[in-house]
């Protein structure tokens, strides 16, 4: 798969089967995480991957939306140590380039946000003074997940503006 399908057929999945991923395929997605760019090459990011039942499930409690990591095969938490504005264009970068390289693998994926930040460190031991905003869900795409048709996309001509707005 190219990059340009990819991005077109890439959609969020919620709904996994019970298979799991082979460990060259999570070293994989981790890799393109690791290669994603960041300002300055600081690299901001450390992850951690979870793949006990019982503490996806714990996980999936973290967040209003974040039901989806229960059924994960696995979910990479990425965490930072900085709040800095970069550093969170950086993690976005990170969520990006991991989803990619997991759909061109057949592994789907879908973002959590954590909105109980202090219990999902507590559940991943993670240190103080280290933040934790995301965590994402992948596994082999259910055939009962349901794609969203929420309207698609809008078109480029109501999005873009050249030179000025």
């Amino acid at each position: 798969m190219n990059v340009a399908d990819a991005i077109k057929t890439k959609r969020a999945i919620r709904l996994f089967t019970e298979e799991p991923v082979p460990e060259e395929t999570l070293l994989a997605i981790l890799d393109a995480g690791r290669r994603s760019q960041s300002s300055k090459n600081s690299q901001p990011w450390q992850f951690v991957v979870v793949r006990q039942r019982e503490t996806l499930q714990a996980l999936s409690k973290t967040g209003d939306y974040a039901g989806h990591l229960a059924g994960a095969a696995f979910a990479l938490a990425i965490v930072s140590q900085s709040e800095h504005l970069w550093n969170m264009f950086d993690l976005g970068q990170v969520s990006a380039y991991v989803q990619l390289a997991a759909w061109e693998l057949g592994i789907g994926s879908c973002i959590a946000a954590v909105y109980r930040q202090d219990v999902a460190k507590s559940i991943l031991s993670i240190p103080d003074d280290y933040s934790l905003h995301v965590i994402l869900s992948f596994g082999y795409p259910s055939p009962e997940h349901v794609v969203a048709k929420m309207g698609g996309r809008n078109p480029l001509t109501e999005i873009t503006h050249w030179e000025k707005w």
